[in-house]
């Protein structure tokens, strides 16, 4: 069994005992986490379950920790104007692990 779930603005495709990197949750780790913007939810049986039939369903899963994405350098150039400039940013990041898929 499988659901896609929506977090962060980004939709993800998780089963029970995967890991996923999503942006910064709120909680410490070990807390329980709870996804209930469940798009579509595939059963073993090979069934897609989309749109209002996964009205009711939850993802729940636990904060494994918390860190930061590699760094990403920006450089800002305009051409004959002598500016450059260089930025370096690195985005916060929740690991989860999911748990159980509630349908």
């Amino acid at each position: 069994m499988y659901a896609v779930i929506e977090t962060g603005g980004k939709q993800y495709r998780v089963s029970p005992g995967d890991t996923i990197v999503v942006e910064t949750l709120a909680g410490d780790a070990g807390a329980a986490v709870e996804f209930d913007k469940v798009l579509a939810i595939g059963k073993d049986d090979g069934e897609l379950v989309v749109g209002k039939d996964v009205a009711g369903a939850k993802v729940k899963g636990s904060i494994k920790g918390h860190d930061r994405a590699p760094k990403i350098l920006v450089f800002k150039f305009k051409r004959k104007k002598q500016y450059k400039k260089t930025i370096g940013h690195r985005q916060n990041q929740t690991s989860v692990t999911i748990a159980e898929i509630l349908a």
